[in-house]
């Protein structure tokens, strides 16, 4: 047989959970905010970022003029192998690079960039390349094809 005992007065205090005061940490104030000045974007000398970077242009068609055989080279490929000076206007003679020669004079055609000899000196020929960058923009440089003299005593 089993009895149930009681537990006394002083036993139930003991088990009762003791109370301990809470810390109560001084309130924490936020920093105040500082006003910062809305921001407004300026597009001002800044590229449109809706604009593609790299214009498209349409395809060129088949030119109404043909073109002369020096119009099918680059210009670096074409190397200058004499220079003949004459009083209506001096001549260049340039060479393909399959040995090939032909003759230049001041306004000829020459180079897939729409080139066009503007001068001819009396060690290179001026010739001057109009073309499309990137951006689209319209450029005109100056190249010059230099007359290589062979050194005395051999041939380069």
């Amino acid at each position: 047989m089993t009895q149930k005992v009681k537990p006394s007065p002083a036993a139930k205090q003991k088990a009762d959970p003791v109370k301990v005061a809470e810390k109560k940490e001084p309130e924490k104030k936020e920093p105040e905010k500082k006003e910062e000045p809305e921001y407004t974007y300026n597009p001002a000398g800044k590229a449109d970022p809706f604009r593609p970077f790299i214009q498209l242009t349409a395809a060129k068609g088949p030119s109404k003029i043909p073109l002369t055989p020096l119009q099918k080279y680059d210009i670096s490929s074409l190397k200058l192998v004499a220079i003949i000076a004459a009083p209506e206007g001096s001549v260049a003679l340039v060479e393909d690079s399959a040995g090939k020669g032909y003759f230049l004079k001041k306004g000829t055609l020459v180079g897939k960039n729409d080139g066009k000899v503007m001068r001819i000196l009396k060690d290179r020929v001026i010739i001057e390349e109009t073309f499309q960058d990137i951006l689209g923009q319209t450029k005109t440089i100056e190249v010059s094809l230099i007359l290589h003299r062979p050194e005395e005593g051999g041939e380069s």
